[in-house]
């Protein structure tokens, strides 16, 4: 090293933290211990002082918010991942998939795929102290649109997720009524009958489709803005906003109330479920196991985006929650609790399903048993099918058992319209989503005791999921984007979910459902798993992990990262794909003329608008690469910091998983391949760097 060189002070930048560095022949190794070959620079340090105490080092000049507590952390995460799809989407997929068989199935996915990237997400996060945009930027800038490919999709989710919170809302509201306005039809007072779509379908039904949503019959039927549903979803986007007011500060007080209160209704509900006649079928309906179905690609497909999306990866709010923890809290502990509590959560919410579904089935079969017996004893020559103990004077005490012992054997006489009243049949019936929340629920509290107070508790814990989930979307988005305009963020969010509030809203929300967040999600955790386990390297990261946590994870995270959750990653977008490709997209459709629902195709302007949505959230990824590397075209290959110890040198100084280009650099260039100690930094060639000088080679 020339004198002239020697005499140099450079400016080399170091996450945010500048430092000076006096290179000549006596210069003095820095202190490593604790740390192999990464140092952090502590501020306010004189020059040529390192620390390996990277709590030192703050983002954004120290003032990073923290959470208060450990516990409102854990509340933040669990109320983010434990939302609806718990409630309304697991059980249904549990009743449609073997019950017992799908949950052993879904437990193998979630250990084997589900933790290794949740724990990921929690690691980057937290060593890296950024939102989703700074963390994968900071990790990989060629892979920096990962972040704004998550920031879309929070987007495309906070958009429809709360207007079922407005749901919730307005049902909230009607339940402080007696009787319940779904109990019964209303009348038609030109006819001075009962309301005749009404009548052809249910008073729950009918409540949902035309007095809630008042829908059209297909997508292509707009329809003008449902005022009560407007009104209903500005409120939500008010509750959002005043909650996130101040962040994490004021979102993780509502917390220890929107997250703990779901759980206490659901004991609530399960312990007055268990009373319920019909609970113990639907519980055995919901253990019995069916092993074949594990033969079955699709229930794979779902099961695995059931794991995906209950963990809410991809989101960014993962990330973004884990960035305002302690450097050195235990996140490997904190991913398996989460996951834990998660699934958990999901077998509870199960449980109070199957035994609702229970009651509902069997007072169902109960109606059909007591109706064909009232027509059968109207009709002529019907005696002789009548064993002796039927009690034809009250046909309602007349059991399912007894009425289809006697359908076994006089079927054939009875006549065509007379069923067969199967309770099985009846737990066969799979309903989810809205159709489980806004009528199956209703239909049963309609019958409870005191039924307001029920359905009270019942839509204030949606509400309460709806919101817990919400903020943690929310967070996804202002934490990378704009931490200082979370109230335009929410007003813009209102604007545009107006779309949802018109007389075919529902028809959307099922298609933002369906197709706005799945494809980009799963991409999005694709080349989150590329720019960790293969861009980074696994042995770095678990390096960065281990100075973290001061304790190494498992290795067996290392073959998880690179090889399984990447292939099952690839494996669910592919067969996502060709399930796109073969199977047109549908949606289900209410009929106002027939009072039924119908499976309909959307139209070409619906299918683009799919495609469109897919891309624009998908797109960011391919455009951040294309951007830097034509930014960065001139630069010579051997001073590309991409990829760290991997290339023809070695960054001495850098953060956890940093690969951005510093304005100086130190650099080691002989011996790079072997971990930094004391004595390589005296024995080895050390050159500096400007980066800035590059941009002229």
């Amino acid at each position: 090293m020339s004198d002239e060189q020697s005499q140099r002070k450079p400016n080399t930048h170091v996450n945010g933290v500048f430092f000076s560095l006096r290179l000549n022949d006596k210069t003095e190794k820095p202190s490593l211990e604790g740390n192999e070959d990464r140092a952090w620079l502590g501020e306010g340090q004189s020059e040529s002082q390192l620390t390996t105490g990277p709590e030192e080092v703050e983002e954004n000049g120290g003032d990073r918010p923290a959470w208060d507590s450990k516990i409102q952390y854990v509340l933040a995460q669990v109320g983010f991942s434990v939302g609806l799809g718990n409630v309304w989407r697991f059980p249904y997929l549990c009743h449609q998939n073997g019950g017992g068989s799908f949950m052993l199935l879904y437990v193998f996915l979630l250990l084997i795929v589900g933790v290794p990237l949740f724990f990921m997400e929690l690691a980057a996060g937290q060593c890296i102290r950024q939102g989703s945009i700074g963390v994968w930027k900071h990790i990989s800038p060629k892979l920096a649109g990962i972040g704004y490919s998550s920031c879309m999709v929070c987007f495309y989710v906070a958009l429809y997720y709360n207007v079922i919170i407005a749901w919730s809302l307005f049902y909230l509201g009607n339940s402080f009524q007696y009787p319940l306005p779904w109990e019964q039809c209303p009348i038609d007072v030109t006819t001075n009958d009962t309301v005749k779509e009404c009548a052809g379908s249910s008073p729950t039904s009918y409540f949902w489709f035309r007095k809630a949503l008042n829908i059209t019959n297909s997508i292509q039927e707009s329809g003008e803005l449902n005022s009560i549903m407007t009104g209903c979803l500005l409120a939500a986007w008010t509750i959002v906003s005043l909650a996130m007011i101040k962040g994490i500060k004021s979102s993780a007080k509502v917390m220890y109330f929107s997250t703990v209160f779901p759980y206490v209704v659901l004991f609530i509900f399960l312990i007055r479920g268990l009373m319920l006649d019909g609970a113990i079928e639907g519980i055995t309906y919901m253990f019995y196991p069916k092993l074949e179905i594990w033969a079955n690609v699709q229930v794979w497909r779902q099961a695995a985006t059931q794991v995906f999306f209950a963990l809410g990866l991809g989101y960014g709010s993962v990330i973004a929650y884990s960035s305002y923890n302690p450097y050195h809290n235990n996140c490997h502990r904190d991913a398996l609790m989460v996951s834990g509590i998660n699934f958990m959560t999901s077998v509870l919410a199960s449980l109070v399903v199957f035994v609702v579904l229970g009651f509902r089935a069997k007072n169902i079969a109960l109606r059909c048993v007591a109706n064909n017996l009232d027509l059968l004893s109207s009709s002529d020559g019907s005696d002789q099918h009548w064993w002796p103990w039927f009690n034809m004077s009250d046909p309602s005490s007349v059991s399912i058992a007894e009425y289809r012992e006697w359908y076994g054997h006089y079927s054939s006489m009875a006549g065509s319209n007379i069923t067969d009243c199967s309770l099985e049949e009846e737990m066969n019936k799979g309903i989810e989503g809205t159709g489980l929340a806004f009528i199956a629920f209703t239909e049963v509290m309609a019958f409870f005791p005191a039924s307001p107070f029920w359905s009270t508790l019942f839509f204030l814990m949606l509400l309460n999921l709806g919101l817990s989930t919400m903020f943690g979307t929310m967070q996804g988005i202002l934490t990378p984007l704009m931490d200082n305009f979370s109230f335009l963020g929410c007003a813009l969010g209102a604007l545009i979910g107006l779309l949802f509030t018109q007389r075919s809203g529902n028809y959307f929300v099922t298609m933002f459902d369906d197709y706005s967040a799945t494809l980009p999600l799963v991409i999005v955790v694709i080349f989150e798993t590329i720019s960790v386990a293969w861009v980074y390297g696994t042995d770095r990261f678990l390096d960065d992990i281990e100075v973290m946590l001061k304790w190494r994870p498992p290795v067996v995270y290392k073959y998880l990262w690179k090889y399984v959750c990447l292939l099952a990653m690839v494996g669910l977008l592919a067969a996502s794909l060709l399930r796109m490709v073969f199977k047109s997209p549908t949606y289900t459709a209410w009929n106002q003329s027939t009072a039924s629902e119908m499976t309909l195709e959307y139209p070409g302007w619906a299918l683009a608008m799919i495609v469109t949505l897919i891309l624009l959230a998908s797109l960011p990824v391919p455009i951040g690469y294309i951007h830097y590397t034509w930014k960065n075209r001139r630069v010579p290959n051997s001073l590309s910091s991409e990829g760290g110890g991997q290339e023809m040198h070695r960054e001495l100084y850098t953060k956890c998983g940093s690969a951005e280009q510093p304005d100086s650099v130190l650099y080691l260039v002989e011996d790079f391949n072997k971990p930094l100690d004391g004595s390589n930094l005296v024995t080895c060639a050390l050159t500096v760097i400007h980066t800035a000088s590059l941009k002229h080679l």
